[in-house]
């Protein structure tokens, strides 16, 4: 605190040359993001590079899992223009905003979820950006930005374990770089691919450009990893090959292999958690309790 303290003394003494005090409110900004990242354990991005890979379904069941091993979770939605991590994690409602900022709502196992879908005044209000975007084909991304610092900045997480924030979907290029800048101390990404070989090109470029940006590679999911029988629960392969020699080339451990499965299929339409006992719930447990460990011996390591 005593840091926290010193810094803020050193930047009120600051001069800003912009009448606008722009540069003031992103150095602000940039404070307060530490100081709601600093009572949070974990920070993790979920990304693929990738639309249509089933990364928000992944963030959800993730979270879940880290959740049923009696961690304190959040999920931050960042997909602004099409959220769905409260749909899957069946949960409605808004923020509450208190003088301190915004108090995301709570969802199954106590799971804080905050998205842009929390301000919509109905289910299919679409996102809309007032501003010249026939004037300027970077202002929509900028705005998108703006929101998602102020997220970062405004909502009141409290103490976490985790924190997992799913990224825009097709985001190959310059959006994971960027929102990993606003997380203070990210202990890394989780990557989301398919075992098409359309996707994994895609998503090969897309784990280059973030590690060129600095940010670890924790491990890669693969989804869609064949269908399940919902008969005999034995799996049927939907592409040839899987994404193995992938994690082998990019040197990035193969987290898991999820099956395409009716059950979590509805699941994630319906907002109604796989039971734990599902094969599938199970299979997310393992991979939350690696990555728990990996992290926590790392952490040792340091």
């Amino acid at each position: 605190m005593n840091a926290e303290k010193d810094i803020k003394t050193i930047l009120k003494n600051l001069e800003y040359r912009d009448d606008a005090q722009v540069q003031k409110q992103l150095v602000d900004q940039s404070i307060q993001v530490k100081i709601r990242m600093g009572s949070i354990k974990r920070k993790i991005v979920v990304m693929s590079g990738k639309g249509g890979v089933g990364k928000s379904m992944t963030t959800s069941n993730l979270a879940l899992a880290f959740a049923r091993a009696g961690h304190k979770v959040g999920v931050l939605d960042v997909d602004l223009n099409g959220p769905c991590i409260p749909k899957m994690l069946g949960v409605e409602g808004k923020f509450e905003i208190t003088p301190e900022g915004a108090i995301p709502p709570v969802g199954p196992y106590g799971i804080k979820i905050a998205s842009m879908e929390f301000f919509l005044k109905q289910e299919d209000t679409p996102v809309q950006w007032k501003g010249p975007m026939e004037l300027s084909p970077v202002w929509l991304g900028l705005m998108e930005m703006n929101v998602i610092r102020e997220f970062f900045a405004d909502i009141v997480w409290g103490e976490l374990d985790y924190l997992f924030t799913d990224l825009p979907p097709g985001a190959a290029a310059d959006k994971p770089p960027v929102i990993a800048g606003f997380i203070p101390e990210l202990d890394g990404a989780v990557v989301v691919a398919t075992p098409s070989e359309v996707t994994k090109a895609v998503v090969r470029k897309s784990i280059h450009y973030a590690r060129s940006a600095g940010i670890p590679m924790l491990g890669l999911i693969e989804n869609m990893s064949g269908a399940l029988c919902p008969e005999c629960n034995t799996t049927v392969p939907l592409y040839e090959g899987g994404c193995a020699d992938l994690c082998e080339a990019l040197d990035v451990p193969l987290l898991g292999k999820i099956p395409f499965d009716r059950q979590l299929a509805n699941a994630c339409d319906q907002g109604d958690p796989l039971d734990p006992a599902h094969p599938i719930a199970k299979h997310f447990d393992e991979i939350a309790l690696y990555l728990h460990d990996f992290l926590e011996s790392k952490k040792n390591l340091n």
